[in-house]
């Protein structure tokens, strides 16, 4: 029987005795290692090597988020397929794999395989991601769910200041050949710590998997638009992701032009918005039993329209520095709502098909901002863009607004025409 059926009821002590638990969090340290390390030692590698050229510099963004576009649903709906754990296992050798081959083309003189590293470490995560959420269903009790969530993100966040120190640090102390041997070492013995999970749970043999994966993938829309509280998430996901994407490439200009600073204090926000998200996760672990994770996004999405508008309209420095803390602190709520409201309102088999449906929600629209910021920038004014992006989680909250009425429902079975 798995832990998540476990009738008493489960304390902060028998969260952190939870097998499962100890292994994914020493997995995930492993993996966030290795992955600040590929971003940060590959950047600047590419920087030297290019002589701070864009278009290659852009090529490593590319090659980290066009898998999401291109393999989320993909990956997810082979996750429902697969065994979890062994998927992840696999992924982590298959990206430590990936990673020595770069290692070996770099002794060789070829230097654009590194390339390759980002991308197929970008695809398999569209696997392995959702595996894990499947994981997280099954061995963490319901009422622990939040403060699972909440883990990692605090996590998430500490690496977010942690991350890029560590990958300058291990490229301009040690170069990219050992960069790239570290990072390759932390996804082995991820992959490692990942076979002391417990075993996958077996399918019932007598009843063999006969559809094809594009009708599982069609089920898993399905599914969704039959779950009013996804339906609802994806909203929420898409217009959060337009708010995000229209700011985040414009933070150089407030520091420099709205704030009238050197570009080189924009580390200092990003300092503040990192330390913040740590305070917040650890605040969100405290009220995780206390609050309904769709309050909870509500409430981050509101605090987040209110920072957002208040720093393009000020001109103090202070100010913006403190709107942007209060900023990171609410982005924990934000994410772990999100994550605890996909657990909690979908069945496990289809955990990674709705994962794969609501994640290029999000990433979509914020890359399609992203991609006309420049250009709206250059029509309208900085405090309007910042306005605008405020608007926009407005409406996020305002599509949540029905979903605070809804209790934890219980998961949708599928009917008989997803089966």
């Amino acid at each position: 029987m798995s832990q998540a059926s476990a009738q008493s009821e489960p304390t902060m002590r028998s969260f952190f005795s939870n097998r499962f638990v100890q292994t994914i969090m020493l997995s995930g340290i492993l993996l966030q290692i290795g992955i600040w390390i590929r971003n940060f030692a590959i950047l600047l590698y590419v920087t030297d090597m290019t002589n701070n050229d864009p278009y290659s510099l852009s090529l490593i963004s590319v090659a980290e988020f066009a898998p999401i576009f291109i393999f989320s649903f993909i990956g997810g709906a082979f996750a429902d397929r697969w065994r979890p754990k062994l998927t992840m296992v696999w992924c982590d050798l298959l990206s430590a794999a990936s990673v020595f081959v770069i290692l070996i083309t770099l002794y060789m003189g070829s230097w654009k395989a590194i390339f390759f590293a980002t991308l197929v470490s970008s695809i398999l995560s569209q696997f392995s991601q959702p595996s894990n959420m499947k994981l997280f269903k099954v061995h963490v009790p319901a009422s622990q769910m939040q403060l699972g969530m909440s883990m990692f993100q605090s996590m998430m966040a500490i690496f977010m200041i942690l991350g890029p120190m560590l990958g300058s640090f291990i490229y301009y102390r040690f170069g990219i050949e050992t960069a790239v041997a570290i990072m390759g070492a932390c996804f082995l013995l991820s992959a490692l710590v990942l076979t002391f999970l417990p075993k996958d749970l077996k399918e019932d043999s007598s009843e063999p998997r006969t559809t094809h994966i594009f009708t599982e993938m069609g089920q898993g829309f399905r599914y969704v638009l039959r779950n009013r509280m996804l339906v609802i998430l994806g909203g929420c996901f898409a217009v959060a992701g337009l708010a995000i994407g229209l700011i985040s490439p414009l933070g150089i200009f407030l520091v420099t032009e709205h704030l009238g600073l050197e570009k080189s204090n924009l580390q200092w926000f990003m300092v503040a918005n990192g330390a913040a998200m740590i305070i917040g996760g650890g605040v969100t672990m405290a009220f995780a039993k206390k609050i309904s994770p769709q309050a909870m996004l509500a409430v981050g999405m509101a605090v987040s329209a209110v920072t957002f508008a208040m720093i393009g309209m000020t001109h103090l420095v202070w100010l913006a520095l403190l709107m942007q803390f209060i900023s990171g602190l609410v982005m924990p709520a934000i994410q772990i709502g999100i994550s605890t409201l996909i657990l909690g309102n979908t069945e496990e088999s289809f955990v990674g098909r709705v994962n794969g449906i609501l994640t290029p929600l999000f990433m979509g629209s914020m890359v399609i901002t992203m991609s006309l910021a420049g250009s709206i920038k250059a029509s309208f004014s900085l405090e309007s863009i910042y306005i605008t992006s405020a608007l926009l989680f407005v409406i996020g909250v305002l599509i949540m607004v029905p979903s605070l009425k809804m209790k934890s429902a219980p998961i949708p079975q599928p009917s008989s025409e997803l089966k």
